[in-house]
């Protein structure tokens, strides 16, 4: 079975985004928005714990997942191809 590379890294995209945009918002709601510098700040430029840095966020994690979902991808229908013409 092959996946369909553009389905697969859009997903990723987009569920990274999204989980990175909620836990945002989720800290902001429970210990308030801070401009502290984060872990993942250092990783994604622009990004902290603020409203404006939850849509920060969610555009560099969107691009990390779609590209990181697409190498997956890729990957994983080399090594199943190569797996599926052995069998045979």
């Amino acid at each position: 079975m092959k996946l369909n590379v553009k389905a697969f890294a859009l997903a990723c995209g987009i569920i990274w985004g999204i989980g990175l945009f909620l836990l945002t918002w989720w800290i902001i709601a429970f210990d308030g928005a801070t401009g502290d510098p984060t872990l993942i700040g250092r990783l994604y430029r622009g990004y902290t714990i603020s409203p404006a840095g939850s849509f920060i966020g969610f555009v560099w994690a969107f691009a990390d997942g779609l590209t990181g979902g697409a190498i997956f991808a890729l990957l994983y229908n080399k090594i199943s191809a190569c797996f599926l013409s052995s069998k045979s």
